[in-house]
């Protein structure tokens, strides 16, 4: 089947863009999931996609007319591995082996847990391509398990409890379980099957990394701490007291699991299942202070103290956050929402420093891990901002 797009559309799709908007569409309606050659209005070809009915009309795998087929799809998703297998070495077990557009597989987001793998969808549009991944996955790198999720855009209507196919696991007799990965030689226990979320952000690898030679000795708080990656990197590292705050008492249990693991006593260390702006109040009150503060919060999060969002409610975490670190102490701020610019998520951190009366440096900046690249033409895929300050 052939679409038509407008100028506009076509000025984009030749630059690399991989994503046709359904008001760019002027000939053509194609259904869910059908294969689709994208064209000008002088019927020369853009490209070869997936038809979609949500925010998006067409997502571009190719920008020729070559056919979605087996021998594409391997090579594709071959470069993906070879660039992994590079980049990070034998002491990285837990990686992302496809990042979507910014690999060629937009919509399509292939997380590796060791033998492991969890396939994300942005949309059912984009299944017909998943056997095939499923089969390479199987060959190639020897995966024993694979499931299958979604994560809609919040732009799209899709309603995850109808989808089809439904998630779940589809490669594998029986459900792993929980299962350790490797963080640069850090053991971590993932679960594959909760996916996506399945226990470690591995984006936020390469900040850990950083972070490594200026743990020793500082007491540490690790704010949305979830299940304890940085409180792991930060205790075995050299702090002294390292302070895990999340507002789920379960997820904690698995951060002190990722302890156990790790062999790392718990002499010194806490973990407090609160609200994280409760928790700052209090060390406040207490005159309690850090040498080091982890702020890596979601994007959106629902609490019994009401509900956090990124965009409205940063300047105020860094405030309370400021508030209670030492002269000379650092900040790690991170935000990983794609909407939120890093110009307006640098005014917003700014903000807060201004709020609580300090002065600050901003000593590394940073971004996703390298599994995690962000393609030339696909703006959107520089979604992660990091920054350490040094505080006055």
């Amino acid at each position: 089947m052939n679409i038509v797009v407008d100028g506009y559309s076509e000025r984009w799709v030749r630059k690399g863009f991989p994503w046709v908007y359904p008001k760019e569409v002027t000939r053509g309606k194609p259904k869910s999931g059908q294969e689709v050659l994208v064209r000008a209005a002088n019927g020369e070809c853009l490209g070869r996609g997936l038809a979609d009915e949500g925010w998006l009309a067409v997502r571009l795998f190719r920008h020729d007319e070559g056919p979605l087929d087996a021998e594409w799809l391997g090579a594709t998703l071959a470069k993906a591995w070879a660039w992994r297998r590079r980049a990070l070495g034998a002491e990285s077990t837990g990686y992302r082996l496809v990042n979507a557009e910014n690999d060629g597989l937009p919509g399509i987001r292939i997380d590796c847990w060791g033998d492991h793998a969890v396939i994300v969808l942005d949309s059912p549009a984009v299944h017909p391509l998943v056997d095939g991944v499923v089969e390479w996955l199987s060959g190639e790198l020897k995966i024993q398990t694979v499931h299958l999720c979604y994560r809609a855009d919040p732009r799209d209507t899709l309603d995850l409890s109808r989808v089809s196919p439904k998630p779940g696991r589809i490669l594998g007799e029986s459900d792993p379980g929980e299962v350790e990965v490797l963080e640069r030689g850090l053991r971590f226990a993932v679960r594959p099957g909760d996916g996506p979320d399945v226990g470690l952000y591995a984006d936020m690898r390469e900040t850990r990394a950083w972070m490594e030679p200026h743990w020793p000795g500082r007491t540490v708080l690790n704010t949305f701490a979830y299940t304890g990656a940085f409180s792991v990197s930060a205790a075995h590292f050299g702090a002294s007291e390292v302070v895990t705050v999340d507002l789920s008492e379960r997820i904690l249990e698995r951060a002190r699991n990722n302890f156990a693991i790790n062999r790392l006593p718990l002499d010194n260390h806490e973990f407090s299942a609160e609200d994280t702006f409760k928790a700052l109040d209090r060390f406040r009150r207490k005159g309690r202070r850090f040498d080091a503060i982890v702020l890596d919060p979601p994007s959106f999060s629902h609490g019994p103290a009401g509900t956090w969002s990124a965009v409205k409610d940063y300047s105020r975490l860094v405030a309370a956050s400021a508030r209670v670190l030492v002269p000379e102490g650092l900040m790690i701020t991170a935000c990983n929402l794609g909407e939120l610019s890093p110009h307006k998520f640098q005014g917003e951190v700014e903000e807060g420093f201004r709020r609580a009366e300090r002065v600050a440096q901003e000593v590394w900046r940073g971004s996703q891990s390298l599994d995690f690249p962000a393609a030339s033409w696909f703006p959107e895929g520089r979604y992660l901002k990091v920054s350490v300050w040094r505080i006055g």
